[in-house]
């Protein structure tokens, strides 16, 4: 991990400078780019670029509609092309090379619950069939709601019960094309016993234990030791039991899957092949299959680098989609089976781009911020004197290395010396200013070196600030804390600005784990960000990027944070600014989340009332200063969960 230094960028800023050290261009998907104004800029659907969005003019409106900050803006344009973008993509590849099957995708849900994406994916999905896929027994009541594309597939992962069972089959009476997956072989048993006690026939798929594993986090998804599907014998012995029972018209679907965010394309390929011969295999034995899932995977490039790193992808989704048509065709032909119909259950690419979190800058922690003066004292310790002399004679010294040496030694014996009550505390705050005074002037020195030590590199860290940000890590960005998943983090303006500030961001959650302090950064993965100084009276927003895949439905409750407030966007070419806010969704109230809690708000409030009014009896509160307090009280329980900054309350 590197730690780059500011004053290494270049010294004639520009917006080219600004595109290399951001890489907005890179992780954007065509949708983000930095404007000639310093400003990020949203293209929401590529094929019509003339319609261009200021981020600025986007803040601006939700602040005029008095929207608190943090919130979530949703780009719902971006939603609907990534839908359009991955089926044209099919039907180009299936085309081109006379593949006989069709796609029919599906969208899993547990990628992105909220209604108002899923009702956005299925709207845009409904010309090209697009379906859904349901993982449990809510998401399956809300495919059942929500799948209205005619002749579309919702596929049924998971493990199930009784009643999911029925479920399926209530989708098959109204005429919906449920596929059911068996992940292990009682789920058949009880399948069948219940499509035939209810006398409705099932679409039935089997999920395949294959030896092929993707390359990431998310790699142990596949091989012999998968949580889901079956073993070859398995799958066998389903297809047999089908037959025996007069239902082996009712096997449709093979279904493999090798991991979330596939970063190398050669797990795809490997995959694929070994799907298509099972598939292959139980066509000659007499089970005529008429689709097969390839599951999810497709990833999402987060740290622009186009790699096999963990948050990146060494492939487009046109390669992507390439190599399953081509792959499964040409397995296909040399086994002389039909090509099946293809499915894929691609979440992440889909969602990732559409959705932003936006944050204000509320303040800055930094160890060397604030010091004391350092003048010579009569009688001081020759510790600090030491120090001093490093520091007024830093020019002078030849050998810097030796000034990084003495100094950190004598900051370590300042403080034993403390422990020992042969340093005061003064002393102590003197030798602690003063070290970091060396510290600052040996970054300064080797910022134009060709070699700097390894000490000092890593000093940058040190020495950069914490940007305080007005949201909590744990609900708006929890794989980032959870399994170091990059993701993309830029200011929103002033990009036509040479940053000037080194820092990490740390969020506004008691927990020392509250923090980001990984970035995609100049090609590089960086401990450090480069951002602008914050300037008095002005608001400083950055935006954490790629977060609509799982970052949006996967936040907790940590320390009572709750849901962001969000705000969807449409674009409008009649628009003078090329969009309009369609609607906003309130986040968590302080009363919702203590709800959640098994808290009484209406009961605390009446007993802080109480409380009150006591003290107002014994004289110790006015009458008019306790109504005051109350409401207050009563407010802030039905008020939002996040600080309330002078920009908010500008907005009201």
């Amino acid at each position: 991990m590197t730690s780059p230094n500011i004053t290494q960028l270049a010294k004639d800023w520009s917006i080219e400078e600004a595109e290399k050290l951001y890489g907005v261009s890179r992780w954007g998907g065509g949708y983000f780019c930095v404007g000639d104004n310093g400003n990020l800029h949203i293209t929401p659907d590529t094929s019509n670029p003339d319609v261009h969005i200021d981020f600025k003019t986007v803040l601006a409106e939700i602040q005029q509609a008095g929207v608190q900050f943090p919130v979530v803006v949703r780009f719902h344009d971006i939603l609907r092309a990534q839908v359009v973008r991955l089926n044209t993509a099919f039907a180009d590849a299936i085309s081109e090379c006379g593949y006989q099957g069709e796609y029919r995708g599906v969208y899993p849900i547990k990628v992105n619950q909220m209604r108002e994406v899923v009702e956005e994916i299925v709207h845009a999905g409904k010309p090209f069939k697009y379906g859904l896929e349901a993982g449990s027994k809510a998401e399956l009541l809300a495919a059942l709601a929500m799948n209205t594309n005619e002749d579309s597939l919702t596929v049924l992962n998971g493990y199930k019960d009784e009643e999911f069972m029925r479920l399926a089959l209530l989708g098959r009476k109204l005429g919906n094309r449920m596929l059911v997956v068996v992940e292990k072989y009682s789920e058949l048993l009880l399948l069948v016993k219940i499509a035939k006690e209810l006398n409705i026939e099932p679409m039935i798929g089997v999920r395949a234990k294959i030896t092929a594993k993707g390359k990431g986090k998310w790699e142990s998804s596949g091989g012999d030791r998968a949580k889901f599907g079956l073993t070859i014998a398995e799958i066998i012995n389903t297809a047999r039991y089908l037959k025996s029972e007069g239902m082996e018209h009712c096997l449709k679907l093979l279904h493999f899957h090798i991991g979330s965010q596939l970063t190398d394309i050669r797990s795809v390929k490997d995959a694929i092949n070994e799907g298509a011969m099972i598939y292959a295999e139980l066509h000659k034995m007499g089970f005529p299959l008429e689709y097969v899932d390839v599951g999810g995977g497709l990833g999402i490039d987060y740290d622009g680098s186009a790699s096999t790193n963990d948050s990146s992808r060494n492939y487009s989704m046109q390669e992507y989609v390439s190599n399953i048509v081509n792959g499964m065709k040409e397995v296909c032909d040399l086994e002389q089976v039909p090509h099946p119909n293809l499915v894929s259950e691609s979440g992440r690419a889909i969602t990732a781009h559409h959705s932003c979190v936006v944050t204000q800058i509320v303040g800055e922690i930094r160890s060397n911020m604030t010091g004391v003066d350092t003048a010579a004292n009569e009688g001081e310790h020759i510790i600090v004197s030491n120090m001093r002399d490093i520091s007024a004679g830093f020019d002078q010294i030849e050998n810097k290395q030796q000034a990084y040496n003495d100094a950190s030694l004598y900051k370590e014996q300042a403080m034993e010396a403390f422990k020992l009550r042969v340093l005061s505390l003064e002393e102590l705050a003197k030798t602690e200013t003063l070290y970091w005074q060396i510290m600052e002037q040996l970054q300064a020195h080797y910022a134009d070196e060709e070699y700097v030590p390894d000490e000092i590199q890593n000093m940058a860290f040190s020495l950069s600030s914490q940007y305080l940000c007005n949201f909590s890590i744990f609900q708006s960005a929890a794989d980032t804390w959870a399994i170091d998943q990059l993701l993309p983090v830029v200011p929103l303006t002033r990009m036509n600005e040479r940053p000037q500030v080194n820092c990490s961001l740390a969020d506004i959650t008691c927990d020392s784990d509250g923090k980001i302090d990984q970035f995609p950064i100049a090609r590089e993965i960086s401990n450090i960000l480069p951002l602008h100084k914050l300037n008095a009276g002005e608001p400083y927003f950055i935006g954490l990027f790629l977060t609509g895949a799982y970052q949006d439905v996967m936040g907790d409750m940590h320390n009572l944070f709750g849901r962001l407030n969000e705000v969807h966007i449409f674009s409008d070419d009649d628009d003078p600014e090329d969009f309009y806010i369609e609607e906003v969704v309130n986040g968590s109230s302080v009363k919702d989340v203590l709800s959640i809690m098994q808290y009484n708000p209406q009961a605390m409030a009446s007993d802080v009332k109480r409380m009150i009014d006591k003290q107002v009896a014994a004289g110790k509160i006015k009458p008019r200063e306790g109504v005051r307090w109350t409401d207050f009280y009563e407010a802030c329980i039905n008020g939002y969960t996040y600080l309330k900054t002078s920009e908010n309350k500008a907005a009201e």
